[in-house]
């Protein structure tokens, strides 16, 4: 199989041929049919997150049809499309597990991160980490986003209870997919783009943002919760200034840039600041209901399989609208 692979963090993937792995216990060989490309890629083969296994096929939002089963797989046969998320297997065991926190497990591993992902033709995933995904409304390159940009956007999104005024700050895949989240459930979405980012913000407001802004302007209210999706820890400060009080600012990202000192007022009032941490499966199958209900449309942009590298950095320079998703 055909596969792009990191072998050194911060340097160029290289299209390499694999032999095709056969699936073992409690495991599924997908076929590959397109892979989103998210910004904690970019994180992986830049060097932020410092310890992926080596030689590495990232990807981790992946969409795709099992052609093969191992033993003990008991709920997924050949032909069924599946979509394998981030957390790729957890230990079951620890006290987080227990509890039903999975998503802080001890001992995890993480599709293309210490498990090989969909930057390729074919992967294999623990079938108890694979999601069934309705195909009938929907392209394969249209859901693979789903798998990352909106579970883990959609589990921010409930982290920020019942807020109604929502300010999303970073307008890329995952403010798309919850923007289209939060309108559903009635709350307004505030967007707070790039400063002079003017095609970010028109996209925003066609996706039913009731306002969207530079990052360096003050919305027209103030906001019960703010979700900051871009990497930019100055961004905290800013989202505190702007939520009222008991207000929730909620930090997504997996890697986030080193957060300036701020002065004690801007999270006095019990205004709250929180972080998440990847996802459970009970957040990924409550969200796919909710998706295909809406349903949510993503906005991609589609690479062929040998331009990942692209694909990754038109993500570094911010040059999407959407998703960027690769089709072996």
């Amino acid at each position: 199989m055909r596969a792009m692979v990191l072998k050194k963090q911060g340097q160029a993937l290289e299209l390499t041929e694999y032999k095709t792995p056969a699936p073992g216990p409690d495991e599924v060989l997908v076929r590959v049919m397109a892979c989103g490309v998210c910004r904690t890629d970019l994180h992986v083969v830049d060097g932020d997150l410092t310890h992926p296994k080596l030689p590495l096929i990232p990807g981790h939002e992946i969409i795709g049809i099992a052609v093969e089963t191992g033993t003990g797989v008991n709920h997924i046969k050949p032909g069924d499309s599946l979509g394998i998320p981030w957390l790729g297997k957890t230990c079951g065991r620890c006290s987080y597990c227990v509890r039903g926190d999975e998503n802080l497990c001890d001992e995890p591993l993480f599709t293309g991160y210490t498990l090989d992902g969909g930057y390729a033709e074919y992967a294999v995933a623990d079938q108890r980490y694979c999601f069934k995904i309705d195909i009938n409304r929907n392209s394969f390159t249209g859901l693979a986003p789903w798998l990352c940009a909106g579970l883990i956007g959609y589990r921010s999104l409930k982290m920020a209870g019942q807020a109604q005024a929502i300010g999303l700050y970073g307008f890329g895949a995952a403010a798309h997919i919850i923007t289209q989240v939060a309108r559903w459930q009635g709350r307004n979405v505030f967007a707070f783009t790039r400063p002079g980012d003017s095609e970010s913000q028109r996209f925003a407001r066609s996706l039913g943002a009731v306002w969207a802004g530079g990052s360096d302007e003050s919305p027209p209210e103030r906001l019960d919760a703010g979700i900051i999706f871009a990497p930019v820890g100055s961004l905290i400060p800013t989202a505190l200034k702007h939520v009222r009080k008991k207000g929730v600012v909620v930090c997504a990202g997996i890697h986030m840039s080193d957060i300036p000192s701020f002065p004690y007022s801007l999270i006095w009032e019990e205004r709250r600041l929180i972080s998440v941490a990847n996802l459970t499966r009970a957040d990924g199958a409550e969200f796919l209901e909710i998706a295909t209900q809406i349903p949510v449309q993503t906005h991609t942009t589609v690479y062929p399989l040998e331009e990942a590298n692209i694909a990754l950095d038109d993500l570094r320079k911010g040059n999407l609208q959407g998703a960027a998703v690769l089709v072996p």
